[in-house]
């Protein structure tokens, strides 16, 4: 019994049921650690150990959250929102309603692509720019899992196709295990592989707003969410946007979100559009906003140790390896699948690729795949199970944002819909560009 299918299998099962993903991941890992041997004291402390391997990133939510509420009392939100009510619905017109939608769908879609290659801020923008628009996403009955499938689709496909920014690292990561395992490619090469596999994120993205989640979605309002006309001002506008610019830049600089977000905090305050009296209490309700993603990245980190732990992962992929025999077509299958079942547990495409690399690289040599064909096979089992995965910031994020008034679960309404239109799809086409290439 492979403890790293045992695990997962726990962990998607019991979210699935709607049981905490913090606890789920909890339990997943024990029975994952008892499953392969490790003993339950031994996970226990593999587990701990794994916590604080994700305390920066929790940190950076939680500040993030503070400098997104900070932000919304300054008053950038809010006009922006004020400026899109103008926008959604004179008198009522249906198409303009349309309109209204189209627009903001677009908006965050290329917000979301920026911030993996131009931008590089990844989810950074999330609980700055999506809570604000909650109110306009219930008034044109906007299904907020149309929201969450655009959010994943922006931070996971442009980095296995773009070689820019989130993108350059990942192929940067994909290139140097791939020679490292046998194979000298060119880095060039990589788009070109990985194109077939990002047009199935694409036919993903296109079926779940075209198809899936187009008929109207109701939601509660909040009276608390409910933008006022005027209440902003030029101050509070232009040190919003101040201090997004600071906070940018001194992230890219320091290559830290903490930092970027303190300072972004501190322009907000200094300029006095925030009394300092409100400060602490607004900081607080930020970090309250943002404390659920922290703790399952907490939790996440360790059930990723744990699996590691038990050497199962290899196993796992040298299993496959020795099933699929010399059938290329169910070879390139069969390394797909172990690839998602990896990725869903582990959390992060970045960290599978050392993983299948060492043993997907020889065996695709072995069956005569083609350099191109092994970088689609490595690269797309690699990024299978990022969307999708309860463990994955490709969406805990969205989850942070669109959950905000607690109308958005994380599993089903963020999840299941990533899952479903996006890892079927890169399945698909990794698979055909595997035959193609």
């Amino acid at each position: 019994m492979n403890a790293v299918i045992i695990a997962v299998i726990v962990m998607l099962v019991l979210s699935l049921l709607r049981v905490n993903v913090v606890l789920s991941l909890i339990v997943g890992s024990l029975v994952g650690g008892l499953t392969g041997g490790l003993g339950l004291e031994n996970t226990i402390g593999i587990f701990a150990g794994g916590l604080g391997g994700s305390a920066e990133v929790a940190l950076s939510y939680a500040l993030l959250g503070g400098f997104a509420v900070a932000i919304s009392a300054a008053g950038l939100p809010t006009a922006l929102v004020d400026w899109m009510l103008g926008m959604v619905a004179k008198n009522g017109q249906q198409k303009a309603k349309t309109y209204s939608k189209i627009m903001i769908i677009l908006f965050i879609l290329l917000m979301s692509i920026f911030s993996q290659n131009l931008i590089p801020i990844h989810i950074a923008f999330i609980p700055i720019l999506i809570p604000p628009l909650l109110f306009i996403f219930n008034e044109l009955n906007i299904d907020r899992r149309l929201i969450a499938s655009v959010l994943t689709f922006g931070l996971v496909t442009p980095y296995i196709l773009l070689p820019a920014g989130f993108g350059a690292i990942f192929h940067e990561i994909l290139q140097t295990n791939i020679a490292d395992s046998g194979l000298e490619i060119a880095a060039s090469d990589i788009p070109t592989a990985m194109l077939l596999p990002a047009v199935g994120m694409l036919v993903g993205l296109l079926v779940a707003v075209f198809i899936s989640y187009r008929k109207p979605r109701a939601y509660v309002q909040n009276n608390k969410m409910e933008v006022k006309k005027g209440s902003y001002s030029k101050k509070g506008i232009t040190f919003s946007i101040l201090a997004i610019i600071a906070a940018l830049a001194v992230q890219l600089m320091t290559e830290s979100m903490i930092i970027g977000a303190l300072v972004g905090i501190v322009v907000i305050y200094m300029s006095g559009t925030i009394e300092w009296r409100e400060a602490d209490n607004l900081l607080t309700e930020g970090m309250k906003m943002m404390a659920y993603i922290g703790f399952v990245m907490l939790a996440a980190f360790g059930f990723a140790d744990v699996l590691k732990e038990t050497g199962h992962v290899a196993g796992l992929v040298e299993w496959a390896a020795a099933t699929i025999g010399d059938n290329k077509a169910l070879g390139a299958l069969m390394m797909l699948v172990v690839g998602l079942l990896v990725t869903m547990g582990i959390g992060s495409s970045f960290s599978t690729i050392p993983v299948i690399a060492t043993i997907f690289v020889p065996l695709c040599m072995e069956l005569g795949f083609s350099p191109m064909a092994t970088i689609a096979i490595v690269g797309t089992a690699a990024a299978l199970g990022d969307a999708g995965s309860p463990a994955s910031d490709s969406t805990l994020g969205p989850t942070a944002g669109l959950n905000v008034d607690g109308q958005h679960n994380h599993i089903w309404d963020t999840c299941v819909p990533t899952f479903t239109h996006y890892n079927l799809g890169l399945i698909l086409f990794g698979w055909l560009a595997a035959m193609i290439l």
